[in-house]
């Protein structure tokens, strides 16, 4: 064994996963590499003995560790941990209660060292119980280098900072150089918001590749996203620090209207399935909602919920009151 870095670093964030352990490792240890690290970050778990299966199972996963959190800190905070720990020239993501196809590590790399950019987004399917589903990243300009700013905007149509999946993708270490690819610590949900934002504003270069072998676990009892809790309303301080730091960008406005309607959206998206959360917490998100929308301009609403749909549009409107005359 030689002392140079690793190629690429897999952070692996886990809590409460103990019954997905398994199968995760287990898709690692059919891409592990000579020159790959894996770190995997358990965040507290307080359900289930992630930590121990993780100890255990890793045992057969080389150049692997483990770091425990002192106390749960969120998906944001766990994904940081592992940055801090990692030294290879390349980080890719991977969620606990996903799982790679064998040789997928291999093919990442293999992808963005030939076309020598800042980072690579790929494909990814969704796993539903037994139903699988691929998601093609949107945008139609494959294998080639892009310019990360080209692929944000139009604002009425799914482009790539609508796809801020993190582990859809490798990312070179020479962003964290230049003050990216952290993420904001103790975000709890919409982590990949900012970060995917910052990315394709201030990177010099990206490209997609179709590349489909990341699997995401979708319905998993223990993911925020199933669970009506507190913690699913920190989406709005995501889409405010995606605001902010728009501000002093030199297209702040063209890039602000996208980001307000990326807002109205998952607005309206929580706010049409708040029969999940507690009376007390669904109270506090018709309230955040009311005020988030209130700090935007009349023109600024108007023009983002256009061709949002009648369902949406009116939710919106009355959250917000005193909306004439927006077309839906």
């Amino acid at each position: 064994m030689t002392n140079r870095p690793p190629t690429l670093s897999v952070i692996v964030p886990c809590y409460n996963i103990e019954s997905y352990v398994p199968e995760t490792v287990t898709s690692l240890v059919n891409n592990e590499r000579d020159d790959f690290e894996f770190i995997f970050v358990e965040d507290r778990s307080t359900k289930d003995k992630t930590y121990e299966a993780l100890l255990t199972l890793t045992k057969r996963l080389k150049n692997s560790r483990v770091i425990r959190h002192e106390q749960n800190g969120g998906l944001a905070t766990a994904r940081n941990t592992g940055i801090d720990a990692s030294e290879a020239r390349y980080l890719t993501f991977l969620d606990g209660d996903d799982w790679l196809a064998p040789g997928y590590l291999a093919d990442l790399v293999d992808a963005i060292e030939r076309f020598d950019v800042d980072f690579v987004r790929t494909d990814h399917v969704q796993v539903t119980g037994i139903e699988r589903t691929v998601h093609r990243a949107p945008e139609g300009r494959r294998h080639t280098p892009l310019d990360p700013r080209t692929s944000i905007l139009p604002v009425d149509d799914t482009t790539m900072v609508d796809y801020p999946y993190a582990w859809a993708g490798i990312y070179h270490r020479r962003l964290l150089d230049k003050g990216m690819l952290r993420f904001h610590d103790g975000l709890k949900t919409a982590e990949d918001r900012p970060w995917i934002w910052d990315l394709h504003r201030r990177a010099d270069s990206y490209a997609v590749a179709s590349l489909r072998g990341v699997f995401y676990r979708r319905g998993v009892a223990s993911s925020l996203t199933q669970i009506g809790d507190v913690r699913q309303l920190d989406f709005f301080r995501s889409f405010d620090l995606v605001l902010a730091e728009l501000a002093d960008d030199p297209e702040v406005g063209k890039l602000r209207k996208k980001a307000l309607r990326n807002y109205c959206v998952v607005i309206a998206h929580q706010l049409l399935s708040r029969g999940r959360f507690e009376r007390s917490i669904a109270a506090k998100l018709k309230q955040m909602a009311a005020e988030a929308l209130g700090r935007m301009s009349e023109d600024e609403l108007e023009e983002a919920l256009v061709g949002m749909g009648e369902e949406r549009v009116y939710m919106l409107r009355r959250i917000r009151g005193g909306m004439k005359g927006v077309a839906a």
